[in-house]
């Protein structure tokens, strides 16, 4: 897994030169909605790219995490089924009913039923590299969905120059983000974790929690101000210090969501837990983006270690796929 974290932004390379060369034909000129169908480390590039369109795109965007999809589904929705692997049962299953619908249905995968689906019907299919746990391809599926969503005419290709700005951001701060990495993995040890952020990175804390809980074998759980400001702060009524609060926030969020967080520390802070800030640095959305989910990843590894814990390991996933697979 650390190779593969180590390899991000060859990945994210690699994804924008395989982006540049599908070339994606749509009958349909205009969308009435988006939908991205996919899940675990499969759909949370949708996830994310939801909090990037949220003030560009007129038309809804909606992420799909079902066997089923929303009625709203006709033939005029561009549907993206996003699979890595190409098995996944629910998005196999979503695709299928977006077909029976005339949807404009894009497939991205690293091959699978999926794939065969989409050269059966002959739909716009994009081919990604194999061989990989899912949650360690996120470059991969969320660039593709990117590039489908310009080709059909609904976003700019200024995401391009984000990414690669990304990518030499990073590359330029490895050494810091590895030891930021140690650093806060030795803080989060033997605690139970919540992830607080702001909105509009919600989908980059699902990301982080994803990985604990897959790479780390750690339960942790994710809120978002302001919500969790009407809701779950009144919770915290008694002492906590087997918790740890990751603060996840950006100089660059709105004002009063960031004073939110402020009375919120100040509320936890009394109830012993260990609050820890996270910053989410960058100066356009996606360098905040490939930032904090390189560091994050590097964080879910180095707890690993320290809990001599295998983060290839998904043994419950495969017990419960086979249990699925039976008649």
């Amino acid at each position: 897994m650390k190779r593969l974290i180590e390899n991000f932004t060859l990945q994210l390379a690699e994804a924008i030169t395989i982006g540049k060369k599908s070339k994606i034909t749509f009958t349909k000129k205009t969308f009435n909605q988006v939908v991205v169908s996919g899940l675990g480390g499969s759909g949370i590039g949708g996830t994310i790219i939801q909090d990037y369109v949220f003030d560009k795109l007129s038309i809804p965007f909606v992420v799909n995490k079902n066997y089923f999809i929303p009625k709203s589904v006709t033939a005029d929705t561009l549907f993206i089924a996003c699979s890595y692997s190409g098995n996944t049962e629910e998005t196999i299953s979503a695709v299928k009913e977006a077909k029976k619908r005339k949807a404009n249905i894009v497939c991205i995968t690293s091959g699978g039923e999926l794939a065969n689906f989409a050269t059966k019907n002959k739909l716009p299919l994009i081919l990604v590299p194999g061989g990989n746990p899912p949650r360690a391809s996120l470059g991969y599926s969320l660039v593709q969905i990117l590039f489908v969503l310009n080709q059909a005419k609904l976003i700019s290709t200024s995401f391009i120059k984000e990414i690669e700005s990304s990518i030499s951001l990073i590359n330029k701060e490895t050494k810091k983000i590895q030891t930021n990495a140690i650093k806060i993995a030795n803080q989060i040890n033997g605690k139970l974790i919540a992830i607080y952020t702001n909105v509009g990175h919600e989908g980059i804390a699902i990301r982080f929690r994803q990985q604990l809980n897959e790479n780390s074998k750690q339960l942790a759980w994710t809120n978002v101000i302001p919500e969790m400001t009407h809701n779950e702060i009144i919770g915290w009524k008694k002492e906590h210090k087997e918790l740890a609060i990751l603060y996840c926030a950006a100089k660059s969020d709105y004002e009063r969501n960031l004073r939110r967080m402020k009375v919120l520390k100040e509320v936890t802070k009394k109830y012993k837990a260990t609050l820890i800030d996270i910053d989410i640095k960058g100066n356009s959305f996606f360098e905040q983006v490939f930032l904090f989910v390189h560091l994050t990843d590097w964080i879910s590894v180095c707890l690993a270690d320290l809990t001599n814990t295998d983060p290839v390991e998904v043994n419950v996933l495969d017990l419960l796929k086979s249990n699925m697979a039976k008649k």
